[in-house]
């Protein structure tokens, strides 16, 4: 049996964050909520994190300034930011994707999260071996 990947889950709204870990629970992903973003960072600091899931409106530091501090720390990390507040994300951000509170399926961020792990683990099919140019036939 393969290794369940571990997703940081960071709302300040439980019963979002709730759902979101339920959601991701029932798929098979070990989840880790935190509620702030102060929190999130600590957890993320402990390692063991595959992906960041994040709302972008917190109290202290919010979910850009929690990207940038996890993508500081782990470049490789994946991070997606969920908002209500569309037009925010006019902002720049380090997120991988940004998806708009309500305006998403559930199973489109199920997708994004499989794609965007499956990105970082890389492809499944073996390394092949990188091509030599032919040498020209010496006449």
């Amino acid at each position: 049996m393969k290794p369940k990947r571990t997703i940081l889950c960071v709302d300040d709204h439980e019963q979002s964050l709730s759902i979101r870990k339920i959601m991701l629970e029932t798929r098979g992903y070990r989840v880790i909520a935190c509620s702030s973003g102060e929190e999130a960072l600590e957890c993320f600091r402990r390692g063991g994190i595959d992906l960041v899931l994040t709302d972008l409106i917190m109290p202290g530091l919010d979910g850009t300034k929690l990207i940038e501090q996890i993508k500081t720390i782990s470049p490789q990390t994946p991070a997606i930011l969920l908002s209500g507040k569309v037009k925010i994300y006019d902002r720049d951000t380090q997120a991988d994707v940004f998806l708009p509170k309500g305006m998403y399926a559930p199973v489109e961020l199920l997708e994004r999260i499989r794609l965007l792990l499956v990105r970082k683990r890389g492809p499944k099919s073996t390394q092949r071996t990188p091509r030599t140019p032919s040498q020209p036939s010496a006449a």
